[in-house]
Order: C-alpha cells, then structure tokens, then sequence
C-alpha cells in the first residue's frame, strides 16, 4: 500500500491538487447542504431496486386527512379565482382571517408552539389541492410553509426566538416573508450588496451592539403583508466589535416590519397573478445581534442555513404545485375532447389529439409518482438536496409542457378570458414557477448534476477533500484511499455498462416485478452507462466540466430521467400493478429512455477528448439511439385513461378540489358524466343517421327517456363550450358609445366649417 501510495498515487495527487479549481465558501457551503438518497443508489450504476421498493410510501395521519377533507375543503368553497384575480386583486378578507384561524401558515411548526405539526407529505396534499382551485390561495399558504423564517426558526432558531416568534408565526399574529433576491443578486444570490455594519445603537431605550441594516429585495412574496421579515445581507465588522473578522459573510435575521426605516407595501404584479409580491427597502434599520437566527454565533452562517432549508422545501412547494397543475390538465382536458366535437365526431378520436391527451396523461401519472417518493423520503428525515433540484426543475418544467398541451386542444374556449375559463390563469402562471427557488436554465446546466456528482458520487468528495486538506500527508493518505476506490468502480461499471448494453440489458439486475421486470433491466443498464459517463467527463475534463454546461445538462437530464422513471415504477408497484394504468407506466418509460439514449448520443458526440467519446459511444451505444418514444398503441391507450371515466381516471387525478357552483369547471364534470352516460343512445342515433332524439324516438331507434337524456347532455356540453364576453365598458374605462363618436366627429366639422 505505501508503494502504490508513494510510487503511483503520489504524483498524481500532486497534479490533482494543482488543478483542482477553487471553490467559494456559497458553493462549499451549498454543496454540503442537505443529504443524498436514492440519487447516491443510482450513481452507483448499480442500484438496490429491493430498497427502493421496501422504502415506506408517504401516508397521512388521520388528524392530516380530517383538515385535507375539513378546513382545506372549506377554504377551496371560498374561493372565486376569477374575482381574486380580476376584481379584487387580492384575497379577500374573509379568506385570509380563515387561513390564519385554521393556522394554514403553521403546518409545518410543532405542536409546542402551536402550529399543526404536520409531515412534508401532508404539505405537499394541502398545496395540491388548494393548487387546483386557486394559484394565489396555493402560493399565500405554501409560502410560509416553504423557505422562510418559519423553517430557519426551526432549524437554526435559538429557543427563546422559538418561544417568541412560532407561535405568532402558526396563529397568524405575524405573516411572514424571506428577503433574499435584489436588483443585484438573482440566481448568484451570493452577489448581493445588501449590508448589516455591526455597530453600537439605541433599541428599546438602551445602547447595546447590533446592525445597522440597508437593502433593497425585490420578487418577495408576501412582502407588501408582511410583519415579520426574514432577511439576508452581508454582515461588517469594521470596528472589531465581535472578533477580529471584518467581512463576516452572509447572515440571515429576522426583522418586524414595524422598525424605523423598513419600507413595505408597495405591490409586483408577476405574470398576472395577483398573490402578494412586492420590493421592499430598509434604510439604516437598526436590531440587536439577537435578532440574528440563531445568535451572535450564526454570523456569516446564512448561506449555509438557506441551502440546507431549501434542500427539503424546494422538494415539496412548487413540485406540488406542478403535479397539481398537470393532473388538473389531464382530467379537464380528456373531459373536454370527450364532449367536443368536430366534424360530427368526438375531438378526442383524432389521433392528432390523442398524441397530447396521453403525453398529459403520462406527464401527470410521472409527477404525482416522483412528488409521492421525494415526499416519503422527506417525512423519514432525509433532505435529498440533488433530489430537490430535480424535482423543482423538471415537475415546473413539465407541468409547462402539459399545459401548453391542454390550451392547444381546448383551442378558443381556454384563451378567451373571464370566469368560465378554468384553464388561462394556470397557463399564465407557469413563467413564475419556472423562475423561481433558482430559475430552471440555471439549475439544468449547473446545479443538478454539477451538485450531484460532487454529492452523490461514491468517491469524488472523499477525494476533493482530500486534495484541499492543509495536512499534505493525511491528506495524500485519504486522497490514495479514495482514488483507487474510485478506479475500482469506474472498472466495475465499464464491463458492468458494456455487457448491459451489448445485450441490451438482458443481463441487468430486476426484481420481479411482472411486466414491469424489463422496465427495472433497461434503468439498471442506463444507471451503469450514466456513471460510466459521468466519470469519463470527470477523469477527462476535470474543473474544466463546470464550464461545459451543455454537457452537464445532458449528465443531470439522465440522472433526472433516472428518479423519476424509479418514481414511476415505485408507484406502479404500491398502487397495486394496476392494469390499467400500465399504458401511463409505458408511455413514462418509453419517453424516459428516449431521452436518456438521446442524451447519452449528444454526450458521446460532444466530449472534447475524442477518444473517450469514441470508446463510450463503443460500449455503451454501439448501436446508436435507438428508443423512438412510445408506439401509437401506447399513445392511445394512455389517452383513453382521460378520455373515460372509471377508477383509472380517478386514480391519475385523486384528490383535487371539486366545488360544486356554476363555475367553468363544474359545468364540464356535469356535461362529462351525462355524454359518457348517453354514448349508447348517441351511437345508435348515429347509425341510423339521425341527429334530432324526437325523429329518433318515433323511429323507435331510442326511447323518450332516452331521448331526455341526450338532450341534457347536449345542452350540458352547449354551456360548456360557451366563452364569455364583456359589456365594453367593463373593459375599457375609456370606451365611448358609437353615438357619442358619431356626435364628436359631428361637432368637430361644425366647428372646421365654422371656422
């Protein structure tokens, strides 16, 4: 061992330290934020499908289902989105007084301090629901629940700032908001020129040594109502007041909004939505070193606290949100091609239509999985922070794609706008989920694979610590450790990769999983020809793959590919091996590896070093990308499950809110039911060529009741496609009647021939 030691590893640790690119304390301290989970499994290239399927689901406590189908049904009931958004521009107060009461903002605080108490996955329902029938609704709760003062508190919060501050946050005596993005600082939030110079000043009628803070954030949710302000900034110490270290780092504090010099109110309006975002200022506001989270001994410490908080919150909000989002899609847009027709014929026959209708399908059933999975993993205490990354990324970035699928088949009925359009508000929002809790260019090209080879590689951060280890021998000790280790599994996956390839994974571990056995073999033979990738860019790029984000795209897009489609064979597998929902499993898989094997391509032919792209395409695609996606039979029985009621379509679609007014949506699920109830009547009236149901009754093809009945659902399905339209003065507050143009230009050539 001291000869390899001393011999081999030596100067290749030499070179290594070298060249290792240095790492700022924001990226150190976010790359050690969070854990890994089932991201570490697949790095492996060999991952313990046993494991994953033993891994406890995500259940509900019976306290948890009693508000899912109590209080958060009863706030859905209050709701009018058309009138929150168009009229009122705001919740109403009756809402927010209801959401405060039933301490909505306090799911996640303990009981001890009077919030709910409740688990990821129970925040994850409540913002599902309340998802489905209110954008402002779902973002004012989760808000609070998510990244904020409410979660550092807990995490990081002294007990006396616990004590004071959590129970006011879970009544609602205080609402609260996070100051972190300013002019400056957007996605390198580290850039911030926001400033705390630790000084001595007056607070309370006594001098005491604190901050003296100015900012100026802006894109802060629940800003304009906030009374208590979390806030990040770059803590001085110039005068020495607390140690020898002027440039102290980021810090994080809270601040009542009632402070001297705090400017708030003022209002964004992000995309048309009308949740409350708005700037807000401090102008030399002063606290005392107390007001720090944590104390005097969390300076500088900000950084790190918001990573390790967002590393669980980003994995629970907006992937909610999107899952919401796409299963609302799924179910009113199979419902409306079932009753719209064209050319005498359901729209949702055309197999132009049926392509989207699954691709929303399989887009829902693969959201709602992978939500369930990072959720469950949640509520057993890990806080996967690659895993977090991925879901914020792609649950935003798919809910978008199912969304554009549902506005292109509902046509005219979702674009032209006012209550009856159930669909145009969520269209509208998606920019906000894609930008938000880091926007997703960023995170695709340098957070999920850039974080997750570091993370969840068995190997590379037990070497990359020990090239930075001050102690050159210990160091070289564990660098030697590490190193041949990792040789040993780069060689393991090489042949691992090429015979699983060669053989088109016919050689690849699966549990028995009944027709899904051959889903588990292909994931095994990617997950080997994805480490295998990922450590040929590694050994041939070095630092140099942190500036070749396309590449890094590609690595993090397979490793999403690969939890997700885990995911989806997971849900498969609790739910039972539903039959049904086999083609939705199908259609995840096939579009999965169509994307891995497209990627894996674009890798193979974009590596700078030749030779190792040439002998990676040689093992592990000697045949080239030969996935097409799924087949037409696929597409179309995927399709079916929306375009049908039954079990299938309830279980693709669970739990999303359903008040019964005369809403848009409402008036779809009425005329969904009674066409599906009347298709026998209408197939024989279409047979005999008949379209009036009296003609049809005399014929004797149908009877009068069941006459009645196609007439209802006919007069159903004409509400349904009915748009709504404005008296013009509604809209335009500078509209004048045709009479009173025509007496204006009558006027003005009196007054020309006058003159």
């Amino acid at each position: 061992m001291s000869f390899r030691r001393d011999t081999i590893t030596k100067p290749i640790f030499a070179f290594a330290r070298k060249v290792l690119p240095p790492m700022s304390d924001t990226e150190r301290e976010a790359l050690e934020a969070g854990d890994v989970w089932w991201d570490a499994d697949l790095f492996t290239g060999n991952p313990d499908w046993l494991k994953l399927l033993k891994h406890p689901p995500a259940t509900l406590t019976e306290e948890e289902t009693a508000f899912l189908h109590g209080p958060v049904d009863e706030l859905c009931a209050m709701l009018d989105e058309w009138k929150i958004n168009w009229e009122w521009r705001d919740l109403p107060h009756e809402v927010w007084d209801f959401i405060k009461q039933k301490k909505f903002f306090g799911m996640i605080i303990p009981k001890e301090f009077g919030g709910l108490g409740f688990s990821p996955y129970a925040h994850s329902e409540v913002v599902r629901k309340i998802s489905s029938r209110s954008l402002t609704a779902a973002v004012t709760v989760m808000v609070p629940n998510s990244l904020g003062p409410g979660e550092l508190l807990m995490r990081f919060g002294t007990r006396a700032q616990q004590e004071r501050w959590l129970p006011r946050l879970a009544d609602g005596s205080d609402i609260p908001c996070f100051g972190l993005t300013s002019p400056e600082a957007g996605s390198d939030a580290a850039a911030m020129v926001d400033t705390g110079i630790i000084c001595k000043g007056q607070f309370d009628g006594h001098e005491v040594i604190g901050l003296r803070l100015n900012w100026h954030k802006r894109y802060i949710t629940l800003g304009p109502v906030a009374t208590l302000l979390g806030l990040a900034f770059k803590a001085y110490d110039p005068d020495h007041l607390v140690g020898q270290q002027e440039e102290l780092g980021i810090t994080v504090a809270l601040i009542p909004t009632s402070l001297p010099g705090v400017e708030i109110g003022q209002r964004h309006l992000p995309a048309m939505q009308v949740f409350q975002n708005g700037p807000n200022r401090g102008r030399d506001v002063f606290i005392p070193l107390d007001y720090i989270i944590g104390g005097e001994e969390r300076l500088g410490q900000g950084w790190k606290m918001l990573m390790t908080a967002l590393a669980a919150g980003r994995g629970i909000s907006l992937p909610s949100l999107s899952a919401a989002g796409a299963a609302y899609a799924a179910r009113t847009t199979g419902a409306y091609a079932r009753i719209r027709e064209q050319f005498g014929i359901s729209i949702g026959k055309f197999e132009g239509i049926e392509e989207p209708l699954g691709r929303i399908a399989g887009t829902a059933y693969l959201l709602d999985a992978a939500r369930r999975l990072t959720c469950a993993a949640l509520n057993e205490g890990h806080h996967p922070a690659v895993i977090s990354g991925i879901m914020k990324l792609q649950a935003t970035e798919r809910m978008r794609i199912a969304i554009d699928d549902a506005m292109d088949i509902h046509g005219g009925k979702a674009v032209i706008d006012g209550p009856q359009n159930y669909l145009g508000n969520l269209y509208r929002s998606v920019p906000v989920g894609i930008t938000v809790e880091g926007a997703n260019i960023l995170t695709r090209n340098l957070i999920v694979f850039g974080q997750g080879a570091i993370r969840a590689h068995p190997h590379l951060l037990a070497e990359m610590n020990a090239l930075r280890d001050e102690d050159q021998v210990r160091g070289l000790e564990a660098f030697d450790q590490a190193f041949w280790k990792h040789v040993g599994h780069t060689m393991a996956n090489l042949f691992r990769a090429w015979s699983r390839s060669w053989t088109f994974g016919l050689t690849a571990p699966a549990p028995d999983a009944g027709e899904a056995t051959g889903f588990y073999r292909q994931l095994s033979r990617y997950s080997s020809a994805f480490a295998l990738a990922a450590d040929l860019a590694l050994l041939t790029l070095g630092g140099a793959l942190k500036r070749k984000e396309m590449l890094s795209a590609r690595l993090g897009d397979i490793l999403s590919e690969l939890y997700l489609l885990s995911a989806a064979l997971k849900r498969w597998e609790e739910e039972g091996r539903e039959a049904a929902d086999f083609s939705a499993l199908a259609w995840c898989m096939a579009t999965g590896f169509k994307t891995i094997e497209n990627r894996l391509a674009e890798i193979c032919a974009n590596l700078p070093n030749r030779f190792a792209g040439l002998m990676l395409k040689f093992l592990v695609q000697p045949f080239g990308a030969r996935v097409l996606g799924p087949s037409d039979r696929v597409v179309h029985q995927c399709a079916q499950l929306i375009l049908e009621p039954g079990a299938a379509r309830e279980r693709l679609t669970p739990d999303l809110s359903f008040v019964e007014d005369d809403g848009g949506r409402a008036r779809l699920e009425k005329a969904f039911l009674l066409v599906t109830a009347a298709e026998d009547v209408s197939r024989r009236m279409h047979a005999a060529h008949l379209r009036d149901p009296q003609e049809a009754v005399l014929k004797g093809v149908i009877t009068q009741g069941e006459a009645e009945r196609f007439a209802a659902a006919q007069a159903a399905v004409a509400r349904v496609i009915e748009v709504d339209d404005f008296a013009p003065e509604a809209l335009s507050p500078i509209y004048k009647k045709p009479a009173d143009v025509h007496q204006f230009f009558q006027d003005l050539g009196e007054q020309r021939a006058a003159s």
